[in-house]
């Protein structure tokens, strides 16, 4: 599978003591709080294996709420909520999705209300690398509409883009040279709709049907997701021929040199690669 399905874990009405709130008599006196948390995690690796280690602890999501709650005084529950979400997304790889409530049964309001409460829900933001190439038509302004196009899609943010690259075929031989370049960005969409995307665009800028690694008017691979390892015939991440081409490597060690994929540092990668000197050339 490209990815499995997410799992829901959930703490009902948490109840904890504190000073939060935007009046003095709030923070002096404090009042009850009800904190529910509701995870989307990815626990295929824990299930499978009944091992605890790799789970979501209900236990320990009430330790992070409660660490949360009396580390600061906050004025808004809203701020209280989204802080929770930080904390459980920054201690659990596996979570994908946080939703936080926070009840408030004693809010200072002139009406008669049994409590208020406020929801924050957050995503995780993954990292992810693409390698674009073309070698027919208008190669740069094509390029340049395929980074725009996914920067502009909902859920994802393109954060850098490396200069052009000219570089010869990969694979096969007899066709024009190509224009390359890597683009890095994060997103909060799965995988599969990133692929998905991707080839959306491809079609949408000309791309055809052809030989494999032949000419084509725009190519856009994904080369990363976070640290997902995702083995499908329809997808797999790390990218498999990432660390054989040099037109990949160049432009993201342009923009990110420090970039380790799996461990390993593309510069460091780069700089051992046997090349035939101009095979890849920057503009």
């Amino acid at each position: 599978m490209i990815t499995a399905p997410l799992s829901h874990v959930r703490v009902h009405d948490l109840c904890l003591f504190g000073p939060h709130g935007v009046h003095g008599e709030e923070q002096r006196l404090g009042q009850r709080f009800y904190i529910s948390i509701d995870v989307q995690a990815d626990l295929s690796a824990a299930t499978s294996a009944d091992d605890y280690e790799k789970a979501v602890c209900y236990g320990q999501l009430c330790q992070i709420a409660e660490a949360v709650f009396h580390d600061t005084t906050y004025h808004l529950i809203e701020t209280l909520a989204a802080q929770i979400g930080h904390a459980v997304l920054a201690a659990h790889a596996v979570v994908e999705q946080v939703s936080v409530t926070v009840r408030k049964p004693s809010a200072p309001v002139p009406h008669p209300v049994e409590d208020v409460s406020v929801t924050v829900a957050q995503q995780r933001a993954h990292e992810v690398g693409f390698s674009l190439g073309a070698n027919l038509g208008e190669r740069e302004a094509v390029l340049r509409a395929a980074v725009e196009s996914l920067g502009h899609y909902e859920g994802m943010e393109i954060e850098a883009v490396s200069s052009f690259y000219d570089s010869a075929p990969w694979g096969v031989e007899d066709q024009p040279p190509f224009v390359n370049i890597a683009a890095l960005g994060r997103t909060t969409l799965p995988p599969q709709t990133v692929l998905r995307l991707c080839k959306e665009i491809e079609q949408r800028l000309g791309r055809m049907p052809g030989r494999r690694w032949g000419e084509r008017a725009v190519d856009i691979d994904l080369l990363f997701y976070g640290e997902r390892v995702i083995e499908h015939p329809a997808l797999s991440v790390p990218h498999p021929h990432l660390f054989e081409r040099a037109f990949v490597l160049e432009p993201l060690v342009e923009i990110a040199p420090k970039l380790e994929i799996a461990g390993r540092s593309i510069a460091e990668a780069l700089a051992g690669m046997e090349r035939i000197a101009g095979d890849v050339t920057r503009r």
